[in-house]
C-alpha cells in the first residue's frame, strides 16, 4: 500500500485508498478556484484557459437564513463547523487523472499561481465517484 505525506491532501488520498478505490486508475478530479466576484471569476477562467485548463464558472447563493432550522434563541445548537455561508463565485477545473500526490499538489499550486493575481485562490479538490 502506498504511504502518503502527513497532510490534508495525503490523508484524503489515503482515505480513498482505504475505501477500496484503485489508485492506479484515472479518477475524475474537481479543483475549485475561489473568486471574490463574477469579474474575477471570469478573468480567472480566462487565465486558466490560456494555461490549457478547461473550466466552468459557478455562482453559489449560499445558505438561506432559515429560522425554522435554528431560531434566534437556538444559536447554541449549531456546531462550530456549521457556519453560515454567503454567496460565492468559483471556477471549477475538472481533470481525469491518476490520483498521485505530487500531481495533485502541482496542479493546486499552478491554479493558485494563476488565480492569486486576480484575487482568487485554489480551494482544494475532490473526486467525483460513481454511485454503485
Amino acid at each position: 500500500m502506498t504511504t502518503y505525506p502527513d497532510d490534508a491532501d495525503g490523508a484524503a488520498l489515503a482515505n480513498l485508498a482505504e475505501q477500496g478505490v484503485d489508485m492506479s486508475q484515472p479518477l475524475d478530479f474537481d479543483f475549485p478556484v475561489a473568486a471574490p466576484d463574477e469579474a474575477a471569476a471570469i478573468a480567472i477562467q480566462q487565465a486558466l484557459a490560456a494555461a490549457g485548463y478547461a473550466s466552468e464558472v459557478e455562482y453559489d447563493e449560499g445558505d438561506a437564513d432559515d429560522e425554522d432550522e435554528f431560531g434566534p434563541d437556538d444559536e447554541d445548537e449549531m456546531d462550530a463547523d456549521d457556519e453560515e455561508v454567503g454567496p460565492s463565485w468559483a471556477v471549477y477545473v475538472n481533470l481525469q487523472m491518476v490520483p498521485e500526490y505530487d500531481e495533485v499538489m502541482r496542479i493546486q499550486a499552478e491554479l493558485d499561481r494563476l488565480a492569486q493575481p486576480l484575487g482568487g485562490y485554489s480551494d482544494g479538490w475532490g473526486v467525483l465517484m460513481d454511485e454503485e
